[in-house]
C-alpha cells in the first residue's frame, strides 16, 4: 500500500506540474507580440480588416484570454494539441513525424555526455594532479567555453569537408529507401554522430569536472581510508567504495540539465539540417503558429519530466539505499 500511494501521489504531481506547465506556455506564448491572423493573411495576400476577423474568428482568437486559456486545457485533457493555423494540420501529427529523430539526438547527446563525462572525471580525479589530469581538465574548460554552434560548424569542415569521413547535413543518404535494414541503420548513425557529438560536449565537459571533484572529495572520506587499512585492493575500493558515491552528484545533475539540453537541440538541429522538433520550434516562432508552438513546449516538458523519473531510477540503481526513501 505504501508503494502505491507513493506511486499515486508522484503521478498526481506530474499531472499537476504538466497543467502548470500548459498554463504558463500558453500564457507566455500569447503576451508575445505578434498577431497570427496578420501573419496567415499576408502569407495568403489578403489584409482586409474582414479577412481578418473571419480568421481570428475560425481559430477562436477573437476570444478573451480566459475562454481561450479554458478550451485549451479542456484539448490537452483530450489529448489534442489542437490545429497548425499554417500547415492545417493536426499539430499531434507534425510532432510526432519529428520526435523520433529529436529522441534520439537528445538522448543519444545525454547518454553520451554522461557516460564520458564520468569517466573522464574519474580518469582526471585517480590521477589528481598529474599532467593526465591537467590535460583533461584544459579539454574540459575548452569546450565548455566553446560556442555550440561553432563547435558543430568545425566539426563538419574537419571530419565532414576535409576528412570526408562523415555526413554534413541531414538524417539519411538521399538513397536510403534502396538500403536495406542494417545499411539503413548505419547510414543514420553516421548522420547521427556529429549533431550528438556537438549537443553533448558542453554537458560532458560540466559532468566531467564535477566527476573529478566528487571522486576526489569521496576518496579522502573515512569509509574509502577504512576499507584500504583492511587491505582491499585500489580496483575493488575504487568500485565498491568510490564511483558509486562520486557519479550519485553527477547522475542528480545530469537530470536537471535535460531541459538545457533539449534547448540546445534547436540551434544543433538548425546547424545540422537534423529533421526534429527544433527545426519545426523554430518554423513555428517566424509563423506565429500559436498551437505548434504550444504542443511542442508541452511535449518537450513532458520529455524533460520523463528523463528526470529516468534519472532517478538510475540513482536508485546507483545507490540501493535510495530505493527506501
Amino acid at each position: 500500500m505504501i508503494i502505491i500511494s507513493r506511486l499515486l501521489a508522484k503521478l498526481t504531481g506530474i499531472v499537476l506540474a504538466i497543467l502548470v506547465i500548459a498554463t504558463i506556455n500558453f500564457t507566455l506564448v500569447h503576451s508575445a507580440p505578434g498577431d497570427p491572423a496578420s501573419v496567415i493573411a499576408g502569407q495568403s495576400g489578403a489584409t482586409d480588416e474582414k479577412f481578418l476577423a473571419d480568421l481570428r474568428a475560425e481559430y477562436g482568437l477573437d476570444q478573451p484570454f480566459l475562454v481561450q486559456l479554458g478550451t485549451y486545457i479542456g484539448k490537452i485533457a483530450r489529448l489534442d494539441l489542437g490545429y497548425s493555423y499554417r500547415q492545417r494540420r493536426p499539430v499531434t501529427d507534425l510532432i510526432l513525424e519529428r520526435l523520433g529523430p529529436t529522441l534520439m539526438l537528445t538522448l543519444s547527446a545525454f547518454f553520451l555526455s554522461l557516460i564520458g563525462g564520468v569517466t573522464c572525471g574519474a580518469l582526471a580525479g585517480l590521477r589528481h594532479g598529474k599532467w593526465s589530469d591537467l590535460a583533461i581538465s584544459l579539454v574540459a574548460l575548452l569546450l565548455y567555453a566553446t560556442p555550440v554552434f561553432w563547435l558543430g560548424l568545425m566539426l563538419v569542415l574537419v571530419f565532414s569537408v576535409q576528412l570526408e569521413w562523415l555526413p554534413a547535413f541531414g538524417y539519411s543518404d538521399m538513397r536510403s529507401d534502396s538500403f536495406g535494414p542494417l545499411a539503413y541503420a548505419w547510414d543514420v548513425a553516421k548522420h547521427l554522430f556529429l549533431p550528438a557529438v556537438t549537443l553533448g560536449a558542453i554537458y560532458m565537459a560540466v559532468y566531467t569536472r564535477l566527476m573529478r571533484s566528487s571522486l576526489i572529495e569521496v576518496a579522502a572520506e573515512d569509509h574509502v581510508k577504512t576499507a584500504r587499512a583492511k587491505g582491499l585492493g585500489e580496483a575493488a575500493i575504487l568500485r565498491g567504495h568510490m564511483l558509486r558515491n562520486a557519479a550519485l552528484p553527477v547522475v542528480a545533475f545530469a537530470g536537471l540539465q535535460v531541459g538545457a539540453m533539449v534547448g540546445g537541440a534547436v540551434v544543433v538541429e538548425t546547424v545540422f539540417s537534423w529533421p526534429g522538433l527544433g527545426r519545426l520550434t523554430f518554423d513555428a516562432v517566424t509563423a506565429r503558429d500559436y498551437p505548434v508552438l504550444l504542443g511542442l513546449f508541452l511535449v518537450m516538458s513532458v520529455m524533460v519530466i520523463a528523463v528526470n523519473l529516468l534519472t532517478d531510477l538510475m540513482q536508485r540503481l546507483i545507490d540501493p539505499r535510495m530505493a527506501v526513501n
